[in-house]
């Protein structure tokens, strides 16, 4: 007997069923009644029917484990810094003048800063001879010999430490001509002599560093009183010096000597041997940030500040002190 619709065919084993994977046949059910189905098929069976919802599973949980060890793993190696410090060997370090290096090694601070002396030269550097040239009489050789003479005797008389701390003034005195020498010696008292050269008073400690120089040097050939044919050469120059001492505000522990001296050299033709070499012509000064008693006696040493207001330092313009061409006039603060 024949029918219209014709019987579907029961699916077939490992084909899906059109139907979805909720609807399982008759026949399927019928087989798991009749087969007693073990603990392992089971496990097989449950893995199949679930193996793709496994693998993300456990891929998560790999996951979320890694990050919880790396998370970990961070955390010991910021913290390990704090960690109780253990013992190592060490060297004691070999005796002498150290340096440790670095990245980047700071300017180092010094008594000048802050003041203008702070960008002048250092010691002799400062002493810029003008070039030699043949004038009035005066050969370029000549001329270039007389310049030498007065910026040693500069060299001496302000920036020559062991000069500046002894009592004898010979150091400085044999550098000018043999008839020059008595005035230099036995004239100029203690007071005058220091607008040529510098002494320390006793105590006075100056620091390592060079004294600061600044100022100019200009000659020009003409003839003395008597018509001798004389080089005549202007210094005009700042002296700033770093004393040991306090230092609150910029310029504490620096002391000022401004000069300006007229020396001559007499043409050797014109005069006897012992008129031969250097002459004081002329000679002026001030200081500034000085002990007024020692500065009484014609010596150095830094003065002692007075509610932060440097001794011997005329106001309004403390930095003025420091340019070569301020005026010598300047009020006695002391």
């Amino acid at each position: 007997m024949s029918s219209d619709d014709p019987t579907p065919e029961p699916p077939r084993p490992g084909r899906p069923s059109g139907s979805g994977p909720e609807e399982i046949p008759d026949w399927v059910r019928q087989l798991e009644r009749e087969i007693r189905v073990g603990p392992a098929a089971r496990l097989r069976i449950w893995l199949g029917r679930h193996a793709r919802g496994l693998r993300l599973g456990v891929g998560a949980v790999l996951v979320l484990a890694l990050l919880t060890y790396v998370g970990a793993a961070g955390y010991r190696h910021v913290r390990r810094p704090a960690a109780q410090p253990r013992a190592y060997p060490t060297v004691s370090p070999p005796a002498g003048i150290q340096a440790t290096s670095a990245a980047s090694a700071p300017p180092a601070a010094g008594p000048f800063d802050g003041t203008p002396a702070a960008a002048f030269p250092a010691g002799a550097a400062g002493i810029t001879l003008p070039p030699a040239k043949a004038t009035g009489g005066f050969t370029a050789k000549q001329v270039s010999a007389a310049l030498t003479k007065i910026r040693t005797a500069m060299v001496t008389a302000r920036l020559d430490r062991a000069f500046m701390s002894a009592k004898d003034r010979e150091r400085l005195v044999r550098q000018f001509a043999p008839d020059e020498r008595h005035y230099v010696r036995e004239v100029l008292t203690d007071e005058s002599f220091a607008n040529v050269a510098t002494r320390l008073a006793p105590g006075a400690r100056l620091l390592p560093d060079e004294p600061r120089v600044k100022g100019r040097v200009t000659y020009r050939a003409t003839r003395d009183d008597q018509g001798v044919r004389v080089l005549r050469v202007t210094t005009n120059f700042v002296w700033a010096y770093a004393f040991h001492g306090p230092r609150v505000v910029p310029g504490d522990g620096v002391v000022i000597v401004h000069d300006t001296l007229v020396w001559e050299v007499p043409h050797p033709s014109d005069v006897r041997s012992g008129a031969r070499g250097l002459w004081l012509h002329d000679m002026g000064s001030y200081v500034a940030n000085v002990d007024c008693a020692a500065s009484d006696k014609g010596l150095l040493n830094v003065g002692t500040p007075r509610e932060g207001t440097a001794l011997a330092t005329p106001e309004p313009d403390p930095d003025s002190l420091y340019d070569p061409d301020r005026s010598l006039d300047i009020p006695d603060t002391c």
